[in-house]
């Protein structure tokens, strides 16, 4: 055998070597011998990731749990929801109790690069806003000197209240209260004019305290960097791209105008891009070791991102949460899927 026949046949071994190893992740394993995927969530944060009086979850992050469900075994309800705190979210799943984590938790790089995990594309873009009650009149923080501020004590919104304050040249008073529910009480009842705080827990306390929550608007404006989505264990590649691409495959579907109401149609157009998306062709699947229409069932069964960020803080939502951030690219905002090919 010559030389280029040698190398020939070793490049040929090892692409053979690198397709069988390729789909042999421990965690996708895990997950289809359980028929089930174990997500660790919040479990308190409305909008984010809450159980009713029923039993049924809902939120944004429990959309990316679903999302994976439904790619992975066929079938979105098949999730096991584990409720964590601040404390115990990543230490889940550093132990292997869980298969991703969904807990509205920041990426940081101290996160990123110390606790053997690997974030995923992130799903909410927060940070922290400013509320007031419309009859104050004002549109813009600029607006605010002289204002009364409700803040928690050596809180992030403590810090963002005080170099807005600095930066604008404006004078705010502040007051510093502890518990969420006296603040909620202290702002809703006039004792404050501004309150801050992220952009959906002002939200969600605007749906939960106030006697009329078409009365308060978050101003516009986000402050601070706090982007969230699924975090998931390193050292297993092929989980982190399904993961990372079950996200992907709802910003993709919205860009191009897919949701779970017109997915069967769509599946009928000649538009390439939306072909590859649902499994018509491409044969993407087998690339991350699923069947051909893994991204179809999560549209069909959970939606595209539009739909999910609607119903659980958007529009449809009691939040009326503005997509700001949180918009398309091609829309002024910063979720981006790159190409399914």
């Amino acid at each position: 055998m010559n030389i280029k026949a040698i190398c020939r046949f070793t490049s040929s071994l090892a692409g053979l070597l690198i397709a069988a190893n390729a789909h042999a992740g421990p965690t996708l394993d895990a997950v289809k011998a359980r028929g089930e995927l174990i997500c660790a969530v919040n479990g308190s944060r409305p909008g984010l990731s809450a159980v009713d009086s029923k039993g049924v979850w809902s939120g944004l992050d429990v959309d990316s749990c679903r999302a994976v469900a439904a790619a992975v075994l066929g079938d979105a309800s098949k999730v096991r929801y584990v409720k964590t705190t601040t404390q115990t979210r990543l230490t889940v799943l550093q132990t292997g109790d869980v298969d991703m984590t969904a807990a509205n938790t920041t990426w940081t790089m101290s996160r990123d690069v110390t606790t053997g995990l690997d974030f995923t594309p992130t799903t909410f873009y927060d940070g922290q806003g400013f509320m007031v009650n419309k009859s104050l009149g004002v549109s813009s923080v600029q607006e605010l000197d002289g204002a009364t501020v409700c803040v928690r004590p050596g809180s992030t919104s403590e810090e963002v209240a005080t170099d807005i304050a600095r930066k604008f040249n404006l004078n705010f008073k502040m007051i510093v209260i502890a518990d969420q529910k006296e603040m909620n009480t202290a702002f809703f009842g006039g004792r404050c004019d501004v309150a801050v705080q992220s952009t959906a827990g002002l939200a969600a306390n605007r749906a939960a305290a106030a006697s009329n929550p078409d009365e308060w608007v978050i101003l516009p404006g986000v402050f601070g960097k706090d982007p969230e989505g699924p975090i998931v264990r390193q050292g297993d590649p092929e989980w982190k791209d399904i993961v990372s691409w079950a996200t992907y495959a709802m910003f993709e579907a919205e860009e191009l105008d897919v949701n779970s109401r017109n997915v069967d149609e769509k599946r009928k157009e000649s538009d390439s891009n939306i072909q590859r998306l649902l499994g018509v062709k491409g044969g993407l699947g087998s690339k991350l070791g699923l069947d051909d229409e893994w991204a179809y069932r999560i549209i069909k069964q959970v939606g595209n991102y539009a739909e999910s960020f609607d119903r659980n803080l958007g529009k449809d939502s009691s939040f009326k949460l503005e997509r700001g951030l949180n918009a398309l690219w091609k829309d002024g905002g910063l979720l981006y899927s790159p190409p399914f090919n």
